[in-house]
Order: C-alpha cells, then sequence, then structure tokens
C-alpha cells in the first residue's frame, strides 16, 4: 500500500503540476503563440528568461515539478513493469553472461546443440528449489540427444528481501550462486544475469522457473513450465520433455505455452522498496529481562510450538560481538515461519545498561534476556548440564525440546541456515 500511495502521490503532482501550467496559458493572452514567434513580435518587452516575467515565472515552477517528480515515479512503476516475454517463433537473443564455474557464456556457444532450452531460474525461491534436480535429470537424459540446456538467474539481489528468503540458505548474488551449484551437483551452466538483466527482459521471464525451448535454427518453439505440478508426485503433465521428444521427431510439440507458477522476477526498481523494509525492521523496539534459572529451564524445555535459536553471547566475548549481526539476519530471514531466535548475555546484572545499548545498535529485536544472577554456574545448569559456560554458545531445538544443532563456537551461518530450513520443511513443507 505504501509503493501505491507513493506513485498516486507522484502523479498527483504531475498532473496539478499540467493543470496549473495550463491555467497559466489559458490566462495570457496569446499564449500559445510559440515563444519565439513572440519575442520576435514583440521585440522592445520581449517575454526573455533575463527579464522577471510572473508568468515565465510561474511555468518555470511547475514544470519544474514535473521534472523533479518523473524520476521518482520511475523508480516507483519500475520494480511493477512487466517485461513482454518472448514471443513464439521468435530468435533466441544473444547473451554473453558469466558463469559459475569462471568462464562466460554467449548463446554461439551452443551452436552445437540440436536444441538449445534456456531455463530462468534462481537459488531462493522454492519452487525453483524443487525444481533442481529435475532439471539436472533431464540435462542427463537428453544431452545424448543433442539438447544443451543452460540456466540463467534473472534476479536483481538488491531487490530481494530478507523475508523472501524463508525458505532458502542463499539469496542470489553470483557468490551464493556459486555455493548453489557447488553443493548441489549442478551439472549445466548456471549464469548470473543480476546486475544488469539485460538477458532477462530480453526473454521475458515472468517467474522462476521459466523455460524457453529453441529449435536448430534458433527460434522459440517452446515457452513455459518445466509440467504441470512443483509437487513431483503430483505431475501428471511433462511439458518441456514432450516438447523435446516432437522436436527430437521434426514434430510440433502438442503444447507450446503455459502458464508459470513461481516466484516472480526480482527485477531492479525495487532497492528503495527494499530499504524502506529494512528502516522499518531498524525502528523495531529492542528489550532486554532477567533471566533467573527457572526462566531458563522453560527456554531449554521449549514449549513455544517454534524452532527455537539460542544464543548465549556476552559483551566481553569477541567472536560473540562479531558473530551476533548473523543472529539478525536469521532472525529476519525466517521469523515468518515457526522459527524464533533468543539471546542470553552471560554478563553480570549490573552490566544490564551496556548490553542493551548492544543490542540496540545491533537492532536486536527478538527476544533478549542477562543472567540474573553473579551466580552464573546454577544458570549455566539449568541450561544445560555439559555445557561448561564458554562462549558463544549456541543451540538449535525443536518443538519437542530436541537439540538439533549444536556449537561452542563461532558459528557457521550457512551451517545453520541449513539446519533451520531443513528443520522447517521436515514439519512444514512449503507445497
Amino acid at each position: 500500500m505504501a509503493d501505491f500511495e507513493q506513485r498516486a502521490f507522484f502523479v498527483s503532482v504531475i498532473w496539478r503540476s499540467i493543470g496549473v501550467g495550463y491555467f497559466i496559458h489559458s490566462k495570457r493572452p496569446g499564449s500559445w503563440v510559440p515563444f519565439a514567434k513572440r519575442c520576435l513580435r514583440s521585440p522592445r518587452k520581449p517575454p526573455c528568461p533575463g527579464r522577471r516575467d510572473p508568468y515565465h515565472t510561474a511555468m518555470n515552477r511547475a514544470w519544474l515539478s514535473v521534472l523533479v517528480s518523473l524520476p521518482a515515479l520511475a523508480r516507483l512503476c519500475a520494480a511493477d513493469f512487466q517485461i513482454a516475454t518472448l514471443p513464439l517463433g521468435s530468435a533466441a537473443p544473444d547473451f554473453n553472461l558469466p558463469g559459475v564455474d569462471g568462464r562466460s557464456y554467449t548463446l554461439k556457444d551452443f551452436a552445437g546443440a540440436k536444441i538449445l532450452v534456456v531455463v530462468f531460474t534462481c537459488n531462493h525461491c522454492p519452487t525453483a528449489q524443487y525444481y533442481e534436480e529435475r532439471l539436472k535429470k533431464l540435462v542427463t537424459d537428453y544431452k545424448s540427444k543433442g539438447v544443451a540446456v543452460v540456466a540463467i538467474m534473472p534476479n536483481d539481489p538488491k531487490s530481494v528481501r530478507l523475508d523472501e528468503l524463508g525458505w532458502t540458505d542463499l539469496s542470489d548474488s553470483f557468490e551464493e550462486m556459486k555455493i548453489r551449484a557447488r553443493d548441489r551437483n549442478f551439472n549445466l551452466p548456471y549464469l548470473y544475469d543480476g546486475d544488469t538483466e539485460v538477458v532477462a527482459r530480453a526473454y521475458g521471464p515472468v517467474a522462476t522457473p521459466h523455460v524457453f525451448i529453441f529449435d536448430s535454427g534458433r527460434n522459440l518453439r517452446y515457452v513455459g513450465a518445466m509440467d504441470d505440478s512443483e509437487r513431483v508426485q503430483q505431475v501428471t503433465k511433462h511439458y518441456v520433455r514432450d516438447a523435446l521428444d516432437a522436436l527430437l521427431a521434426g514434430r510440433e510439440p502438442e503444447v507450446t505455452k503455459t502458464k508459470i507458477v513461481g516466484c516472480s522476477v526480482k527485477w531492479a526498481g525495487k532497492a528503495d522498496s527494499v530499504k524502506a523494509y529494512m528502516e522499518k525492521l531498524a525502528a523495531e523496539p529492542v528489550s532486554l529481562a532477567p533471566a533467573d534459572a527457572d526462566t531458563l529451564k522453560e527456554l531449554r524445555k521449549n514449549q513455544s510450538g517454534k524452532f527455537r535459536l539460542i544464543n548465549f553471547w556476552a559483551t566481553w566475548c569477541p567472536p560473540c560481538i562479531a558473530e551476533f549481526h548473523e543472529f539478525v539476519t536469521i532472525n529476519r530471514m525466517y521469523r515468518h515461519r515457526d522459527f524464533e531466535v533468543v539471546t542470553v548475555a552471560v554478563n553480570r546484572p549490573e552490566e544490564e545498561k551496556d548490553v542493551l545499548a548492544f543490542l540496540k545498535k545491533k537492532q536486536a529485536s527478538f527476544q533478549n534476556f542477562i543472567f540474573a544472577s553473579a551466580r552464573r554456574e546454577e544458570l549455566i545448569d539449568a541450561v544445560d548440564p555439559d555445557w561448561q559456560g564458554q562462549v558463544p554458545y549456541t543451540v538449535l531445538i525443536a518443538p519437542d525440546g530436541k537439540i538439533l544443532y549444536r556449537e561452542t563456537d563461532r558459528i557457521d551461518p550457512l551451517t545453520i541456515k541449513r539446519a533451520i530450513v531443513k528443520a522447517l520443511n521436515e514439519k512444514k513443507p512449503w507445497y
């Protein structure tokens, strides 16, 4: 709603400015005579810029409002503008994009293939992730038949909000693409178009994944979904495989175009929206409460119905300070699911002021506690008798109280994100 209201405001400014300009013109005799002709026709009193002419002063102000408003309006509308999808029969647009394997790829690199499949996909989208294994299987099954498959990541990473990463361990940056391809053993080129989106705008994917199939002449013969369900167990129509089989046999595919179900492409232009979202998060209240032994036992028992990540830390612990921002990010990524972050400072009670100041600086708007007593051993045993009290100490606790992850040193953010996503998806799959 906020973006809509901003667009409406800028549009109203523009139209009011145009209206003022029209009114000024309409009230001035001979106003529709071109400015240059008026200067020539009235050499003694030319309404030229050097003179203080109320008419031109008003007009300049009106049009200045228009010019100032247009760029802002353009930025607001850019993210909502839907790029046209490449029509059937069109030639494949050329590209020159970097791949996760360290080399760049162009359309000519696939010239030897009978058929070229271009798939626009990404890291963060749960739908795209569900199709990764099917995409790899497609490569394996059709490579020997002369079919080349290339994946392109179309999203602007700066336009992806943290709360859109609730079903992933990785976002859509080029470096994170390299990690995804390595860890999930991608067997096809995975190319990055996130900085300019020039190639994505030429092809016009609607969502991820979006498939484009080109024949030997590199004309578009199929565009749409891979199949009819992201749930592999419910697939009944294999659109891409059927299209490939038909083209390899010299036939026209029965289905040449389908609609797409997936995550919308994150076109550049949403950076301002992401900034506003981050500012909203920064304004959330931050609090700190004392935790006695009973409180800590309840935290450890975890009857919240959520997966609970607890980080024990201290302001005098350099590794704790260095990694603390990771817990803020993790909280913002997954808190809209059945997940919460809790921190417990093992500082002494009299250090509460310093602890709270640090938490506010880090925008730690989750549950925060501080040891309620200087007698720490009793409090440590209330959490975990096997824990010797060293910090940082981090545990991921399931809703049934089972510890799923434990680290007595600095966390590996990727490892813990994967543990969280795995636990959340096993309890409540996205689909």
